[in-house]
């Protein structure tokens, strides 16, 4: 197996693994907003967003997968630490979901997505690299 097809299934499962825990803590954060946008369904949003992401990056493995991949983990981890520490009102549609407790799932959200991040920003790298540049003549 090449350097860049274990880097794309490694970035792949930070997706999923992302997008597991946002399914799985959906119903808790419906809670804040049970009749509105709420978080819950805003979690399962992203979860499906990462899913998606995950798919094409598999699929591709391009470097516009890899910086979609990018994307998705970036904005979630910055997402994370931003409603961990900082208490932002509700922004349209989208309720305050401040929470400044580190649970379990929300860490290894965190570090998964952060490290997730990385590779995907270091596969988006690998394959510029790797493509050779055509030649005319």
């Amino acid at each position: 197996m090449t350097m860049e097809r274990v880097l794309r299934w490694l970035v792949a499962a930070a997706l999923v693994v992302d997008a597991i825990i946002h399914l799985q803590q959906a119903s808790q954060m419906q809670l804040a907003a049970p009749g509105g946008i709420g978080g819950g369904t805003l979690f399962r949003i992203q979860a499906v967003v990462a899913l998606v992401a995950a798919g094409y990056l598999l699929w591709r493995g391009s470097r516009l997968a890899y910086a979609v991949a990018a994307v998705v983990l970036m904005s979630v981890c910055a997402a994370v630490v931003t409603y961990t520490y900082v208490d932002l009102p509700a922004i349209g549609p989208i309720p305050p979901m401040y929470d400044p407790f580190w649970t379990r799932p929300k860490v290894i959200s965190a570090l998964v997505e952060g490290a997730g991040a990385l590779l995907a920003v270091l596969g988006f790298w690998w394959t510029s690299r790797s493509v050779s540049p055509a030649r005319h003549g």
